[in-house]
């Protein structure tokens, strides 16, 4: 991994930003495991995502870099009840040709920032077991591995299993928690 190249913004997004999180997205769900969806975000929906997102404390943000939207990162409450309201869930996909120069560590460090600002005290992750990369990313930005649900998601005509890391919000990357 090298540093966050210096041109890199991470912000909200922006109704502008709906095409280019589109463009990362859709593939990634169309062909890949790393998400189990196989429904296609529209402009409509990614929009109310972004909107619901803010509107209940939570954030939809964007890396821009060389002036691009290059990858975005999102988290809610973990489960609905009150009782999981300092639980949370994040999302975070980068396009192919940003991967390995830091956004998505920036990204998640906005993201836990977020979260931890707004009470949250522990963040998980779903990880695809069919998504190393996604597993080895998390386990080297603080994540610990809590279990591994078999048969979880059904993508491709095959079962795949879902590993859940978790992190404790305010905790360095690479401590136990």
């Amino acid at each position: 991994m090298t540093d966050t190249p210096t041109d890199a913004l991470i912000r909200p997004a922006r109704p502008s930003d709906v095409p280019a999180v589109l463009a990362i997205w859709n593939p990634v769900i169309r062909h890949t495991l790393v998400t189990f969806s196989t429904e296609e975000k529209t402009a409509a929906s990614l929009q109310a995502l972004i909107d619901e997102r803010v509107a209940g404390g939570f954030c939809f943000l964007v890396a821009q870099w060389a002036g691009q939207v290059a990858g975005f990162a999102t988290y809610a409450q973990f489960r609905c009840g009150n009782g999981y309201a300092r639980t949370l869930e994040h999302t975070v996909i980068l396009a192919p040709e940003a991967s390995g120069n830091g956004l998505g560590r920036a990204l998640m460090a906005a993201v836990e920032d977020h979260a931890a600002a707004g009470g949250g005290h522990t963040i998980y992750a779903g990880v695809s077991a069919d998504n190393p990369e996604g597993i080895a990313f998390h386990a080297a930005v603080g994540y610990r591995e809590l279990a591994v649900l078999p048969e979880a998601g059904w993508k491709f005509g095959r079962w795949i299993d879902l590993v859940l890391m978790q992190k404790k919000l305010g905790e360095a990357a690479g401590s136990s928690g």
